[in-house]
């Protein structure tokens, strides 16, 4: 059996790759967006439409890893998003042609689904592999490091740099999160076998769990999206609050970091779906905090609750997913994540334009409430009618 060295290495290669492949490839474009508004002209329409196409990737990258089960192309395709996210953040600095743009934005998502979904079923699968336990939150945790990481970077370089730089910055910074991502991640065992001779089995949901489950992602995926796209702006576009857009991003990136291991906790203790339920009431309040207050409490706190349920909620369900099928788990990730994606897609779109139609973010932050409360219910119901599936 491999030692705890071993593991850790493991989990840093994981934490690593989602710092990079979900940090630098995604979350950077955040606290990026002021920026390239100020400097660039980007309007607020146009900053929803490079979202949209990121998470067109994302949601293409989740189709193909729901599509695929040999672990040894899932393995390729991990490493093939390291480079590829380096790649797409050196193109975001070459040009300010916004087709281009798009065109980086969209194969950054797709290195994002390398690394939340294929990278995250190696190291599931490692784990349950070598009798370690099935539980993803310190592997997690790289997600919200990678949004505090972005926020840093930002908050310190911005006087110095301008946007360009800042994204040269990144790629320089990838290539250095690439080289452990790359070197600890071990090649896949392809046995169906556990170190200690147990056979993997998988353990399929029931249809009727399936579909009540994805229909409660897209509401995650509604509720994540607007948040972790639009909160600096928001945040820089209240007169009082002006400045500190960065560091409202990296204190949501902090509360995230060890969200995932508080989570697993919780689930451990009351069981994933209703973990899951608590999740999806506390976002609720995160998100509309800054629609019915613009004081710095107010923004700081949304921040706080948001940062310390999103990926809670991504990491119980793509968890949870795993164990259903040991032998291929990235098989159902992908296809949560599809409905994830789907929601990421039409999310920012909408917020996008209704922001520069009305002057501000209020009513995509409603809508965005009201979906997530949708999914609260919907969590309720899988509690009273299928607690026993997971």
């Amino acid at each position: 059996m491999p030692s705890q060295i071993e593991k850790l290495k493991v989990l840093l290669a994981g934490i690593f790759s989602l710092i990079l492949m979900l940090g630098v490839a995604r979350f950077a474009y955040t606290p990026m967006l002021p920026i390239l508004q100020a400097q660039v002209g980007l309007s607020d329409a146009l900053g929803g439409w490079l979202a949209t196409f990121n998470y067109m990737g994302y949601m293409s990258g989740a189709l193909i890893a729901a599509s695929i089960s040999d672990l040894q192309l899932k393995d390729r395709l991990y490493r093939l998003g390291l480079i590829v996210a380096i790649v797409t953040t050196a193109g975001m600095a070459i040009t300010d042609n916004v087709i281009v743009w798009s065109i980086m934005r969209f194969f950054a998502g797709l290195s994002s689904a390398a690394g939340l979904l294929i990278g995250s079923g190696l190291i599931l699968n490692w784990l349950m592999r070598n009798n370690f336990r099935s539980e993803l939150g310190i592997h997690f945790s790289g997600i919200g490091l990678g949004i505090a990481f972005c926020a840093v970077v930002v908050e310190l370089m911005a006087v110095s740099f301008n946007w360009r730089e800042l994204w040269w910055l990144f790629t320089a910074l990838g290539v250095l999160l690439a080289i452990p991502a790359w070197a600890w991640l071990p090649k896949p065992n392809t046995s169906g076998m556990t170190v200690s001779g147990a056979e993997l089995v998988d353990k399929p949901p029931s249809k009727r769990f399936l579909y009540l489950m994805l229909s409660a992602y897209f509401c995650a995926g509604y509720g994540y999206v607007i948040s972790a796209t639009f909160i600096v702006a928001i945040v820089d576009r209240q007169e009082s609050l002006q400045g500190i857009g960065p560091m409202v991003f990296l204190i949501l990136g902090l509360a995230a970091a060890p969200a995932c291991i508080f989570w697993d906790h919780v689930a451990r203790r009351v069981g994933v779906l209703m973990a899951l339920l608590l999740a999806y009431v506390i976002q609720i309040f995160g998100i509309l905090l800054p629609a019915v207050s613009e004081s710095a409490t107010a923004v700081i706190l949304s921040a706080i609750l948001f940062g310390g349920t999103f990926v809670g909620i991504v990491s119980l369900v793509l968890t949870m997913a795993g164990r259903f099928y040991p032998t291929k788990p990235a098989k159902l990730m992908g296809k949560m994540t599809l409905t994830y994606g789907v929601a990421q897609i039409i999310a920012p779109a909408i917020t996008g334009n209704l922001a520069e139609r009305l002057g501000n973010y209020d009513l995509g932050l409603w809508i965005a409430a009201a979906v997530v409360l949708i999914g609260a219910i919907i969590s309720a119901v899988l509690i009273a009618t299928e607690r026993d599936a997971v």
